[in-house]
């Protein structure tokens, strides 16, 4: 199996809407390897693109075991639990999130999350 080629034929098929195609291609990439951090990334945003929102958060949360300090993992497992109305854990999140990031390398997913933080405070008012 040619690792790159499925990952090109997986972000084909979702970029063609076609999010099951993808998704298989993507889990014969993980039975050969399963840290592959791109096709996670992958699977992880093609569930979330077809509202599976608990097979997303399990795939976004493997990625965060892998390395805990990355924003697009974070953003990925927030993003899920904001959706399935679990605002406080999608809250409990960016805490981890930024115990963890380095502060220089993550500045752009900070921002956001500071974005965040201020817009529902905000609301709150």
């Amino acid at each position: 199996m040619n690792i790159e080629e499925s990952l090109t034929k997986a972000r084909q098929f979702i970029e063609a809407q076609q999010h099951d195609e993808a998704r298989m291609c993507l889990l014969e990439v993980l039975k050969e390897e399963p840290t592959n951090k791109v096709a996670l990334i992958m699977l992880g945003g093609s569930y979330y693109n077809m509202e599976k929102y608990a097979e997303a958060e399990m795939v976004f949360e493997r990625l965060i075991l892998l390395e805990p300090g990355v924003g697009q993992f974070s953003i990925g497992l927030f993003n899920t639990l904001w959706k399935m109305n679990r605002q406080e854990e999608a809250l409990e999140e960016i805490k981890r999130f930024l115990s963890h990031a380095d502060q220089e390398v993550e500045k752009e997913t900070i921002a956001q999350y500071i974005a965040i933080i201020n817009k529902i405070e905000d609301d709150n008012i």
